[in-house]
């Protein structure tokens, strides 16, 4: 799953790379508790940007930052807790938000998680090879940021119907863009082009985000128990966790619920995917606007064994909310509704998948009818920064957000939101599922069928890859050394 076998000259290469530009790696553990931190480095974070490309950001990969554009130091897990008045149900939802993270989004933790094991064993060589990062967004962003702040060149692979938001900033980071056909729904156009790549002869590494497991174990070890804190800090004595919602993706964030049901056995997965292409649901296909959550396949590193039930989500749900979070009449709608203030000045941290996320959630709580004392959690991946050019199009479209369509939106979207499309999974629909990784890994991207069995039959497969983070910190730590006694 994640090979830790050390190539030595390679290492070097790494090595005196990382000591000419000054560059120390943290580990998981710091990530999960940058509480321990060296002062210094520390110090040295007041007067950087959360976005710098500087060495010293690779200590920002954590949940913990300080809400602050620059110089912030560390604190407690950024969440938020969504009021009934806005979600039209009594349970709490509660949302870690990804994004106080560089990059604006969480996914800078997943990269680094693939990259890092590779780095620290010599597996992958930065002065001769290049780091390829496909994604339909995020993923390759906080994949070319790591890369540049690690000193290694990169390749970005994404949809070329993604936001302009996205191009715009991966072109002052990435080495290259190569931009494939179509938008969110086509990843397999992403796979293709990998293809090209490894055909090329060109000297690259591959870091797919959908089948790499250095994903799943930082959302596993670091993401994990964040939630777990936050829990620890907002339940009271008589409220009950009941399960996470989040949108498949390449199911780096879901095995996160692996980490909270290791924990609170009786909790639920919830996975979420768009109406309009129904993988999970109906082994269906389409296309849609929720950009994040790459489908029309199983991710590879996708626990299905886990996942409890599959909750769709219409992608106008989130394109309407989002008018609705960020623009006047949305604001005057909620406030009439009585959303606090102190909400309503943090709703632009939810952009596209992180609304459909909460809509979910929502849904979630309807299906199993929780109540006041029941807590629902979920992820933020982003926040609306990287959306302002699709909230333009809407208006040009539609034209301004008038109270009517603000009052129409909420209601039709979230407060009126019902329990069409959710699925619980029972072991055989479970088996359907995960039976679809067959056709994307074996037979398109070279997979083993065997392990694919071992995946489902195996019940120590998915639980052996977070110890791993254990020798993966011990390999840091080393490499560090061998920098500073340069």
């Amino acid at each position: 799953m994640i090979d830790l076998t050390v190539h030595p000259e390679p290492l070097e290469h790494a090595v005196t790379r990382a000591r000419e530009r000054d560059i120390v790696i943290p580990t998981f553990s710091q990530m999960r508790d940058p509480g321990t931190l060296p002062d210094a480095v520390v110090a040295e974070l007041e007067q950087v940007g959360l976005w710098d490309v500087d060495p010293r950001n690779l200590f920002r990969i954590t949940w913990k930052n300080e809400p602050v554009e620059k110089g912030g130091g560390f604190g407690p897990v950024n969440h938020l807790e969504l009021p009934p008045a806005l979600t039209g149900v009594d349970a709490r939802i509660i949302l870690l938000i990804g994004n106080w993270f560089p990059t604006g989004a969480h996914k800078v933790g997943a990269a680094f998680g693939c990259l890092v094991p590779r780095l620290v064993t010599g597996q992958f060589d930065p002065t001769s090879q290049r780091a390829v990062w496909p994604s339909t967004g995020n993923y390759c962003r906080g994949g070319a940021y790591d890369a540049a702040l690690l000193g290694c060149e990169s390749i970005a692979i994404l949809p070329e119907g993604m936001s302009h938001e996205r191009f715009a900033w991966l072109e002052s980071v990435a080495g290259e863009i190569i931009r494939t056909p179509g938008s969110e729904s086509n990843v397999k156009e992403i796979f293709d082009a990998c293809w090209d790549l490894r055909r090329s002869g060109e000297d690259v590494v591959i870091f797919n985000q959908f089948d790499e497991f250095g994903n799943y174990l930082w959302h596993r070890t670091v993401t994990g128990p964040a939630l777990e804190e936050v829990l620890a800090a907002r339940l009271g004595p008589d409220d009950r966790y009941q399960g996470f919602v989040v949108a498949t993706g390449s199911a780096g964030t879901i095995a996160a619920g692996d980490h909270l049901k290791e924990r609170h056995p009786a909790s639920k997965i919830g996975a979420v995917e768009a109406v309009e292409c129904p993988t999970l649901l109906g082994s269906g296909y389409g296309s849609h606007r929720i950009e994040g959550i790459g489908d029309k396949h199983v991710p590879w590193i996708h626990n299905v064994r886990n996942t409890d039930l599959v909750i769709g989500v219409h992608d106008e749900a989130p394109m309407s909310l989002m008018r609705l979070c960020n623009e006047p009449a949305g604001r005057a709608e909620l406030e009439r509704r009585g959303v606090h203030a102190d909400v309503l000045d943090r709703l632009p941290e939810l952009g596209i998948s992180s609304l459909a996320n909460v809509v979910a959630a929502a849904k979630f709580a309807r299906w199993h009818e929780l109540g006041p004392q029941d807590v629902v959690l979920t992820v933020a991946t982003d926040s609306v920064a990287m959306y302002h050019s699709r909230l333009r199009e809407l208006t040009d479209e539609r034209g301004e957000l008038t109270a009517t369509d603000a009052a129409v939106a909420h209601e039709r979207w979230l407060l009126g939101t019902g329990l069409e499309y959710v699925q619980e999974l029972d072991h055989w629909e479970r088996k359907r599922v995960h039976n679809l990784k067959y056709f994307t890994w074996v037979e398109q991207q070279g997979k083993d069928v065997a392990e694919l069995d071992r995946q489902w039959h195996d019940p120590d497969y998915w639980d052996a890859i977070a110890p791993l983070a254990g020798p993966i910190d011990e390999l840091i730590v080393a490499f560090n050394d061998r920098v500073a006694a340069g």
